[in-house]
């Protein structure tokens, strides 16, 4: 684990703070960099923002970036894994979540790691709902969900066309 390098990434929801260390992409954070540590990106960390900037424009449905997770605990962690899983367009909820994970009363605690997700677009917590697919909770907030969710069921519906 290296020190973290951070680059400022431009988007429609805002500017993401983006990070890598030498072993991966880090962090990926809704209120932009820190203050004063964004650099111009190279390397891996330019790879992230072109990804980042791909995923927006529609043309990237899917991140390939050494992943880097450092914090959570083990329920987090199982929690983070089955979202890396939910495909692209899809949603699933936090509810079928905690079932698949064996604890079927554990919803709220889902919700909890996915506000924790220190990856969030990359590990996508944007694609689980609440039953019923109501919106509810998103660390980015709704109106940054409701983007998420529009754009990649466009893309997916676009791409049904071609």
């Amino acid at each position: 684990m290296g020190a973290m390098r951070w680059a400022a990434v431009s988007s429609p929801i805002g500017e993401l703070g983006v990070a890598i260390d030498t072993d991966g992409l880090c962090s990926v954070q809704f209120q932009g960099a820190p203050p004063g540590r964004a650099e111009e990106p190279d390397g891996l960390l330019a790879t992230a923002a072109v990804q980042l900037t791909e995923y927006f424009e529609g043309v990237r449905t899917e991140f390939d970036l050494p992943l880097v997770v450092r914090s959570g605990t083990e329920f987090e962690r199982r929690v983070w894994d089955r979202i890396a899983a939910i495909e692209y367009g899809e949603t699933t909820t936090y509810g079928s979540i905690a079932t698949e994970l064996g604890d079927p009363g554990a919803a709220r605690a889902v919700g909890v790691a996915c506000n924790r997700n220190p990856l969030p677009l990359v590990i996508p917590c944007h694609r689980v709902v609440g039953a019923g697919g109501k919106l509810v909770g998103f660390g980015g907030g709704l109106p940054r969900k409701v983007h998420l969710l529009e754009l990649e069921a466009r893309v997916t519906i676009e791409a049904a066309f071609r």
